[in-house]
Parts: structure tokens; sequence; C-alpha cells
């Protein structure tokens, strides 16, 4: 039998030989052999950009932090002053000089400048910034010219193995153009935004290729470059990329004049179905995502979705798992509805879910000033629409941390976004004039309690 095995694998190889043989050729002109991607680069590159960011920090001296040096040498009056510089790119989608870029290549930028691929600089202002995808919109200042764009490709047509282009700036050498396919989609694992859905490719993508474009082969934007995946820093053929279609809502709600991008608002926590989860809703593989809670009078609830139910599709995308769901859903646009497909004790339920963006009455937000462990800090009462922000479970009430300014005294003690304020001093902190109120006592011990990842931690500091 071995024997017989054999012989037939070497007469398969045999026959195989001369059809792996057809498909080679020798190019039968000169045509096919200056064949390039050049017209598709020549066509994009003029509207892909460099970003220049700038910003001013102090130095402080950390001896500054020691009352004893404090008092015998004292405070100098200014400290000196640096200027931190980053490098990205971007890429034009409107005419009018509107660039998409990374959040992160602009965050706390004092200045931003935009380099064309003619050479030509100009001033640029922030438009929008969505730390949740880590875009950001940039328009250039004072010109009336009409710029070169791209158009966006409908990034779910995407499929593994479509030959790809990314165009950057990489390490600050001068515009760049590699070549490369897709090499996954919805990549959900990868822990840079709340909206974890990117598309993955080889193409080689190093630092400064941020906000840069992925090129497919109609030359249409099919995502923004953001990332690397690296042990030496340097590309390893792992770089992922935010879906166009992710890009086209944070754009549109720039186009539209909105300072923070509007979305679908859900009203229900999702969490992943795990292996136990599965065998015990009898199901073949562990993929959808199962519903944990559902906030009162949200869409959620009025569409008629349960607690237990398993959504399992939208609008005939399949769901895999709970990322996979609220990237789907936050690209919907608002005024319609999604078809929601939940499994429900066995049988399928279809739902139309009204897309309609959080409420956000009540959000009441101040920055406090007094001289406490809060100051710098800026709070606001937990409104549906601040929930969804923050990720916090739609039920969620009181006052969060929604920001915290650089050398502050809550950044320093260690508060972060996200940072529920319960109590302080044993006195309930339920909206944010409570917190004011306290944060303006004087007090020679601060007792906080504080709920951070859903954990309730309380905290005491000297006063």
């Amino acid at each position: 039998m071995l024997i017989r095995s054999l012989a037939l694998v070497l007469v398969s190889a045999i026959v195989a030989t001369p059809a792996l043989a057809q498909d080679r050729r020798v190019p039968s002109s000169g045509a096919e052999l200056r064949l390039s991607f050049a017209p598709i680069v020549q066509r994009v590159q003029p509207a892909v950009v460099n970003v220049y960011a700038a910003k001013t920090v102090q130095n402080r001296n950390p001896l500054l932090d020691d009352p004893i040096f404090r008092r015998f040498f004292g405070v100098p009056g200014q400290q000196p002053e640096q200027m931190q510089r980053s490098l990205g790119s971007g890429v034009m989608v409107d005419a009018s000089g509107l660039v998409v870029t990374n959040n992160h290549v602009i965050e706390g930028a004092d200045q931003v400048k935009i380099s064309l691929a003619d050479k030509r600089e100009f001033e640029a202002e922030i438009v929008l910034k969505d730390s949740r995808t880590d875009l950001a919109v940039l328009r250039i200042k004072d010109s009336k010219e009409k710029f070169t764009t791209i158009d966006f490709a409908n990034s779910d047509e995407l499929l593994v193995g479509d030959v790809v282009l990314a165009i950057g700036n990489p390490f600050g050498v001068g515009q760049t153009v590699t070549q490369g396919i897709i090499s996954a989609l919805a990549r959900t694992q990868v822990g840079i935004t709340d909206y974890q859905f990117f598309i993955q490719t080889d193409a080689a993508i190093n630092p400064g290729n941020s906000g840069g474009a992925l090129v497919d082969m109609t030359g249409k934007l099919a995502g923004i470059n953001t990332a690397i995946f690296s042990r030496s820093g340097g590309s390893q053929g792992i770089g992922f990329a935010i879906p166009a279609n992710m890009v086209r809502v944070v754009v549109a709600s720039a186009k539209s004049g909105g300072k923070a991008v509007k979305r679908p608002y859900l009203g229900a926590r999702l969490q992943a179905v795990t292996p136990e989860i599965a065998e015990t809703l009898g199901l073949k593989s562990p993929t959808g995502a199962l519903v944990a809670n559902v906030a009162a009078n949200s869409p959620a609830a009025r569409a008629g979705l349960k607690l237990s139910d398993l959504i399992v599709a939208i609008d005939g995308q399949v769901i895999d798992d709970p990322n996979a769901f609220d990237y789907r859903f936050a690209t919907r646009p608002l005024g319609g509805s999604a078809q929601i497909d939940v499994q429900r004790a066995g049988k399928t339920v279809k739902l139309t879910m009204p897309l309609e963006t959080a409420p956000d009455t009540n959000r009441d937000e101040i920055v406090l000033t007094a001289r406490s462990p809060f100051q710098g800090a800026k709070v606001a009462n937990i409104s549906p629409a601040v929930a969804d922000e923050l990720r916090l479970d739609a039920s969620t009430e009181g006052v969060v941390v929604i920001d915290l300014a650089d050398g502050g005294t809550a950044a320093g003690v260690g508060f972060q976004k996200g940072d529920i304020i319960l109590a302080v001093n044993s006195q309930k902190i339920a909206k944010t004039s409570d917190l004011d109120k306290a944060s303006k006592t004087s007090a020679r011990v601060w007792r906080i309690t504080v709920v951070r990842g859903g954990q309730q931690i309380n905290v005491t500091l000297g006063g």
C-alpha cells in the first residue's frame, strides 16, 4: 500500500508539471514589461500630505516638588520651555483644503503645518478630533485654492489578497510609496482605538506613515494607516489601517460643522461569546454579540432588544463579536433604521433599530480650579451621550472625569479620564455642582471614593 501511494504521488506530480509550466510565459510585448503602479501613484500622490505638529512644554525640575527645596531655594519665576515636534501624514479629502490624519499625530499641538507633495507649506487649524477612532480633521488656513483629493472606497468590498499601496512620510525621509496586499480584515484584538475593526496589510508602514493613505487599485482611499506591530520599531509586515467607511463618518461630521462625531446610539451593553457561553446556548461556534444590559427608554429598548439576546447580523452583515457590531453600527447613517437579527430562545428574531444620537441633557461640564486634588480636572454629569463617549454602562449615573489639564493637580495625583467620583469626605457626589462645592472646601485630608473600570477605589490624600 505504501508503494502504491508513492507511485500515485509521483504520477500526480508528473501530470501536474505541464499545467504549472503553462501558467508561466515570456512577456509578449514591451508594453507588458512596462506594467506599473505609476499611473495610480501619479493620480493620488498630490492628495497625500505631510503633517507637522508642534507643542510647547515647560521643563519642570523635579526638585520643585520637594517642599524643603522650595522653602530654602525658592521657586523660579519662569521655567525653561521646549518645543516638542511630531511628524505624520495626512490625506486631502475635500478640495477646499480639508485633511484627515491620525489624532495621535496632532494631539496637544499648538501649531500644525501641512506640506504638499510639491513642497509648499500651509498653516492648518484643527477642525475636529475624535480619540475614539484616532482620527482628526484639519483645514488649511487662508487658501482659496482647489486641492487634489482622493475619493473614498467602500471598505466593506475589500477582500483579503487585494493589492494596496501605502503612501506617507516614513521617518521623515519624504513622501514614499510601498506596495503589498490586504493580509486580513476586521482585526479586533489590536487595542489602539475604541472601534476595533482594522484592515491589516503587509505594505511597509513605518513611523511617520501614521495618517497616510492606504490606496486600492482603483486609486481610491481604502483606509488611513495608523499603527504597526513591530519588535524593532520598523516595519515587519504587520500594519493596521482604519477602514475608509469609518473615516467617511468622521469627515462628514467635520464638514457639517460639528466639533464632535455624531454616531448612532444603541443604549445596550454587549459582551463576547466565550466557548463556555456558546456551549450553554447550544451554538456551534462562539460568535455573535450577547446583550448583557439594556438601558430604559434607549433605542435598543424601544426596538425590543432584550437581555440575553444574541446579535448575529446587522443589515445582513454577519456579526462575529461586539467589536464588529460596534463598527458596523457606528458607520450606519443617522436618521434611518437598521435591521438587527438576533437569536432568542433558539429562534431568529428581526428587530428594527432606530439610528439616532444619544441624549445629552444636563451634561453641565465644568473645569475645577480650586486648590484641591481635583484642580485641573474637567468633569461632567453622566448623560447617555457621555456614557457612550467614555464606554461606560448605559445605566451609569454620577459625575465623571472627561479630561485632565497637563500639569494640573488632578493629573499629578493620578486621576484618569473615565473616573467616576462617588464621594468626597463622606459627602455624596451626585452632580458636578456637588463636586465643585466639595473642591472649594478646605481640608487637611481628602477621602475620595472613585469607580475605575467597574472597581470601587477608596483614596486618601493629604491636603
